[in-house]
Order: C-alpha cells, then structure tokens, then sequence
C-alpha cells in the first residue's frame, strides 16, 4: 500500500511504549499504522496516541479518507497489553488504562472521513472493537476474531456498545459468553468484516482503488453519510466512560489476576 510523501506530508513514525504509531497523507488518502511486538497488543499510552493521531488527522483537510492498519503479517491486534493490565495498582489506573480504548473508538466514529480498516490477521478483544468502529472494514481469510475478555476475568464492556451496533446483541453476546474464535466468513455474514480477501495483496489492491474513489468524492457528503452512520451515539462518552470504569475495578480482582496469569502461561 502507498504511504509515500505526495501532497507535502511527510510519513511520520513515534516510538510509544514499546511500539509504535505512523501517519502519511498521500493524494487525499491518510493512512495511518500502528504496531507493537507483542502481536501488535495495545498499551494505554500507544491507545492514547493513536486516539489522538486519528483526531490530528481528521481536522487535516487534505485527507479525505482514512486507512487504519496494524504492522507486519501476524496478528492485526491482540487487544490490550497483558503486561499492562497485570501492573495495574489501582480503579482509577485501571479506568485510565481502559478509557484508551474508547478514546480510539471515539476517535474514529467521529472524524468526519470515512474510516477503513485493514485487517491482515487475527484479532482479539480492543481489536475487534477497533474493526467494528471502522466505517468500511477489509479483512483477508484468516482472520479469524474472538472475544477473549470473560477468559480473564473481565468483559468485553468498552469495545462493547460498537461491536454490538455492528454486528447485533445476539452474536455479541455469544462471542462475550463462548469466547471461542470465529472465522472470518462468519464476522463477514454479520457485518463486522465488509469484504473478504484471499491474501493480503489482494485486500491492499481493494483498499488503494476504493480509497482512491473516496478521496475524489464529495467530502461534504461522505461527513453527512457518516453522521447518519453514527446517529445516536452522542453519548457514547459517558457510556464507555462508565464500562472503563467497570473494566478498571474488575482488573484488580483476584480471579482476574490469576486468570491473566494462567492465559499468558500458555
């Protein structure tokens, strides 16, 4: 995929807490990646500044569109950081840590662009709440997704409210309640993947030609069909406000504790 220097913006890269996020505006079309070692797992301080790239980029006039993608072939997103919420001391740390994944969630059902995203591998937890919250999500075969939250002790309540907008109550709940893997023909058949792609040169193709086509559409059009998208979540702040909150006391437990521990053992 193209993320080179046209129309004047240089492709930035920021180190954060251990992985890293980059943005690039190339004719109308920003792309913005984030990645992390750990099967591109997401720290409170890396959501935090992918929240606020997403926000950055969406009061940029000369991106028309938005194009989010996780770096290299393995997973698009573990979900959170399991380092991160074993270290975690307190409830008002824990909300901290948890409101990172409803910033970015934010972040993306309210820039005026439309918001696509690229999903390369599996995804888990925040991650599915990432695709879910994308105006269009691509994704290749074998990205399989699961709800792993209830496994560890907690639940899916942040990335909740969207992947149950997305996809329905019904198959939210049995992905909350079972938390097995579903195939990538399954999240298809309930909305939260749009198309579906053998490999990933394929989906990139996909990505660049819609992209491109978006980029020379009517802006003004595309923010009003977004509006109508998201209508009735205003507020939606307070909401994932409140889940953080349940997410950041459950973390502490001693069941949960323990549970992370047995699920990082494996």
């Amino acid at each position: 995929m193209d993320k080179g220097t046209r129309d004047g913006h240089q492709d930035q890269g920021t180190a954060v807490a251990g992985g890293s996020v980059s943005v690039g505006v190339s004719r109308g079309v920003a792309t913005i990646s984030f990645g992390h070692p750990k099967g591109n797992s997401l720290p409170g301080a890396l959501l935090q500044h992918l929240a606020a790239t997403i926000e950055s980029v969406g009061r940029d006039a000369e991106a028309r569109v938005l194009v989010l993608r996780s770096e290299g072939t393995g997973p698009f997103c573990a979900g959170a950081s399991f380092d991160e919420l074993v270290s975690i001391a307190d409830p008002d740390e824990g909300e901290r840590f948890f409101s990172g994944f409803a910033a970015v969630i934010l972040a993306m059902i309210r820039t005026p662009q439309f918001v696509l995203v690229r999903v390369h591998g599996k995804t888990a937890g925040g991650g599915i709440g990432i695709a879910a919250a994308g105006d269009y999500t691509f994704a290749v075969r074998s990205a399989a997704a699961k709800l792993s939250e209830l496994a560890v002790g907690i639940g899916p309540f942040v990335v909740g409210p969207v992947i149950s907008r997305r996809i329905g109550m019904g198959p939210f709940m049995a992905m909350s309640v079972d938390a097995d893997w579903r195939d990538a023909a399954w999240c298809e058949s309930h909305g939260l993947y749009a198309r579906l792609f053998d490999d990933a040169t394929a989906m990139d193709a996909a990505i660049d030609a819609l992209s491109a086509t978006l980029a020379a559409s009517n802006p003004e059009a595309m923010r009003l069909m977004k509006g109508v998208a998201w209508q009735g979540t205003e507020e939606w702040q307070s909401l994932l406000a409140e889940r953080a909150r349940m997410s950041g006391t459950l973390v502490l437990s001693e069941f949960t504790r323990n549970a992370i521990a047995k699920f990082r053992a494996k």
